[in-house]
C-alpha cells in the first residue's frame, strides 16, 4: 500500500435511500483501500440508534468488520441528536482517522447532516420542551397540515420542503422560529466559509441517483418486504416493551418505524390488544404498514433527492445503470489522482 498521503480530499458519497450506498461504499472502500485505509463515517439519523437495526438498513456486522464504521449505534432510542452534534463528531472523527493514515469516507442519505458539514450551521436554539408541548397539544387539536400552513408564513424556504404530515420537522422548524425571531431557513443560509459558521469541511461529494424513478420505487418496496419478514415487527414491539419511549422522539419518528409504531397503536385500540412482542400483527394492521412505510419511505428518497440537486457540487453516478458501482470507484479515482503526488 502506498505511502497515506493527507493532501487527498475527503470522499462523501450520499444518495436516496435504497440507492445501494452501503455495497458501493464497501466497494469503493476495497478499491480505494489499495493505496490507502479507509474509514466509514455514517450520515444517517437512523443509524446512531442501538436496537434499530432492521427498519433503519444498518449494516451488518460482516459489513462493519470489513471496514471500520463510525457514528452507528452512538445513542439511545430515547436521546436526541442533532445536526450540530453530528458535525462536531464527524469532524473529530475526520481529523482522527487522517492522524491514523486512512481516508475518510462519509456515506448516508441525511441530507442536512451534508450540508451543515458542509456549509457550517449557525448555533440554533437548543430545544424547548414547554415550546414543543405547546405546538403538541396545537397540532393534537388542528393537525400537523394547519401548522404546516403556519411555517409557510413565516418561513416559507423551510415548509416547502416538508409534507404537510412531516411533524418532527414542522415542529422544529416553529420552535426555532418562536424562540429566535428567525426561519430555520435563515440558519441553514450560511455563506460557505463565513466567519458566523462553524463546522464547514471540503469534502469531494458523489452521489447515486436514479435516472427511473420507478426503479427507486421498486427497490424500495422489496426492501421494506424485506424487513418485514426479517422481523421488524419484532423489532419495534421490543422497543414499546422498554416503556419509557413514545411516538414523539425523534428516534420513533424515523421512517418505517413511526409507521410499525402506528399501526401496533391501531391495534390496540381496535383489535383486542396489540401482538405480544414476535407475535405477528392482524392481516389489516400488516398491510396497513406495509402500504403506509413504503409511501413514506418513498416520500423520503424524493426529499433526499431535492436536496441532491441543491448541491451543484455534486458527481453524479446513475444508480439504476448496470455499471453503477464501477463508474462510481472510476470516478472517484479519477477525482483523487487529480491530488496524487
Amino acid at each position: 500500500m502506498a505511502a497515506p498521503d493527507s493532501r487527498l480530499p475527503n470522499i462523501a458519497l450520499a444518495g436516496p435511500t435504497a440507492a445501494g450506498k452501503t455495497a458501493a461504499a464497501l466497494a469503493l472502500a476495497a478499491a480505494l483501500g489499495r493505496r490507502q485505509a479507509v474509514e466509514i463515517i455514517s450520515v444517517d439519523s437512523a443509524l446512531v440508534y442501538r436496537g434499530m437495526d432492521i427498519g433503519s438498513a444498518k449494516p451488518t456486522p460482516a459489513e462493519r468488520a470489513a471496514v471500520p464504521h463510525h457514528l452507528i449505534d452512538i445513542r439511545d432510542p430515547l436521546q436526541a441528536y442533532s445536526a450540530a452534534e453530528f458535525v462536531q463528531d464527524a469532524r473529530r472523527l475526520i481529523g482522527e482517522i487522517r492522524a491514523r493514515g486512512a481516508l475518510p469516507l462519509l456515506v448516508g442519505g441525511t441530507m442536512l447532516y451534508f450540508k451543515a458539514l458542509f456549509d457550517g450551521l449557525d448555533a440554533m436554539p437548543a430545544a424547548d420542551p414547554a415550546v414543543r408541548a405547546r405546538l403538541n397539544a396545537r397540532a393534537a387539536e388542528q393537525g400537523w397540515p394547519a401548522l404546516h400552513a403556519e411555517l409557510a408564513r413565516v418561513d416559507p424556504v423551510t415548509a416547502a420542503r416538508l409534507a404537510p404530515g412531516d411533524s418532527q420537522r414542522i415542529q422544529r422548524a416553529l420552535e426555532v422560529w418562536q424562540i429566535s425571531g428567525q426561519p430555520l431557513s435563515s440558519f441553514h443560509a450560511i455563506e460557505k466559509g463565513s466567519a458566523g459558521a462553524y463546522g464547514a469541511c471540503a469534502c469531494a461529494l458523489f452521489s447515486l441517483e436514479p435516472q427511473d424513478r420507478a426503479w427507486l420505487h421498486e427497490r424500495i418496496a422489496r426492501r421494506f418486504d424485506a424487513m418485514l419478514a426479517a422481523g421488524f415487527i419484532a423489532e419495534v414491539q421490543a422497543l414499546r416493551a422498554r416503556g419509557d419511549l413514545h411516538p414523539d422522539l425523534p428516534a420513533m419518528r424515523c421512517v418505517g418505524y413511526r409507521q410499525v409504531w402506528e399501526a401496533l397503536d391501531w391495534q390496540a385500540r381496535h383489535a383486542g390488544g396489540p401482538p405480544l412482542h414476535g407475535a405477528p400483527l392482524h392481516a389489516r394492521s400488516m398491510d396497513a404498514v406495509r402500504e403506509r412505510g413504503v409511501a413514506a419511505t418513498r416520500q423520503l428518497a424524493k426529499r433526499q433527492i431535492t436536496w441532491l440537486r441543491s448541491m451543484p457540487q455534486r458527481h453524479t453516478t446513475a444508480c439504476d445503470q448496470p455499471q453503477a458501482v464501477a463508474q462510481l470507484v472510476q470516478a472517484v479515482l479519477q477525482r483523487l489522482e487529480q491530488h496524487a503526488p
